[in-house]
């Protein structure tokens, strides 16, 4: 796994760890229940209000063709034929300028437009510009997820005032060939350096519950808390299964415990201490109690928004509800 050893320091003077080891983890992992939350509060608190969550909103502005093969996407073109998912152009920029409307009024402070591509055309770059620059010009934080980028292209989206990159690992190196076979893991990890080096913050995280163990759990996690800069934002999704796609079908994914969930979260804290952790999918299949131990434990930001790409979310009614029964504020 790559490692920088380099050590940066916090807000208050604690170290900020780019040498995290598989052993280091792995105990983490082993932990009471109990002490592992109980620590990343502490780590959370000291960097955070533990009340207030940032909230995001997501939107599929092209879908489906995409030609890469992840195994739990309903949205590559190896899987069509059995999810049955019809493709989509990219949505016209006054609809997602609408639809970013409508996200700022139900209180997300960030918008998040993602296309189905394994990397996007130079001439096809040119409209999600455009839609970032309208999208931030309603006051909002622009998040995009197009798939792999050239260094030039990522600096005509810091260009045009891009806040948020996302392009999730997945999951350990060591499984990721059990997931995706049409790109590497170190393509990947590539993009993320060309995003990095441009100065916009990168979000990357993965997906729990696809037939992976504990130690790749604790493997991707590294991986992200080991960049050379962490991660601005980390979302963990928990694996919502669409039949059709191998992962979706296989008995082996999805069932993950909700405790072994939550303490990803925890250690997602730990090791990221200055990072949003966001909880993302999954959620409309999570109890208010354990959506409420994942905010215990760390997790800081959230999807709102009835529909996430091709999947449901938890509504925005229900996280208000939800807010309020526990005291949270949406961050302004």
């Amino acid at each position: 796994m790559r490692q920088n050893n380099a050590a940066t320091t916090t807000a208050n003077d604690s170290p900020l760890r780019h040498d995290w080891s598989q052993q280091e983890v792995e105990a983490l992992f082993e932990l009471p229940f109990m002490d592992l939350i109980f620590r990343a509060q502490q780590v959370h608190r000291a960097h955070f209000d533990p009340n207030v969550i940032q909230a995001s909103s997501l939107l599929n502005i092209k879908t489906g063709g995409c030609s890469e093969n992840c195994g739990y996407c309903s949205q590559s073109a190896h899987h069509e034929k059995k999810v049955k998912l019809e493709r989509d152009a990219l949505m016209e920029i006054d609809i997602v300028v609408a639809e970013a409307k409508k996200a700022k009024e139900g209180g997300a402070t960030r918008f998040c437009m993602g296309a189905a591509w394994r990397s996007p055309r130079d001439e096809q770059l040119d409209e999600v510009i455009e839609m970032i620059t309208q999208v931030k010009g309603l006051g909002l934080e622009t998040c995009v997820t197009l798939g792999m980028l050239t260094a030039n292209q990522v600096t005509r989206l810091k260009e045009a005032g891009l806040d948020y990159y996302n392009h999730n690992l997945d999951t350990s190196r060591e499984y990721y060939k059990e997931v995706v076979t049409t790109r590497s893991y170190d393509e990947r990890l590539d993009t993320l350096a060309n995003v990095r080096a441009a100065g916009i913050n990168v979000c990357a995280g993965g997906i729990l519950g696809m037939g992976e163990s504990r130690a790749d759990r604790a493997g991707l996690l590294i991986e992200l808390a080991n960049l050379p800069e962490h991660p601005q934002s980390v979302p963990i999704n928990l694996l919502v299964k669409v039949p059709g796609t191998p992962i979706g079908d296989s008995p082996e994914a999805g069932g993950l415990d909700i405790f072994e969930f939550i303490r990803t979260i925890a250690i997602a804290r730990l090791l990221m201490p200055l990072s949003y952790v966001r909880l993302s999918a999954g959620r409309e299949e999570m109890s208010d109690e354990a959506q409420a131990l994942c905010f215990l434990a760390g997790a800081n930001s959230l999807f709102y928004g009835d529909r996430l790409l091709t999947t449901n979310n938890a509504t925005v009614n229900h996280d208000k509800e939800l807010f309020d029964r526990l005291g949270i504020t949406p961050a302004a």
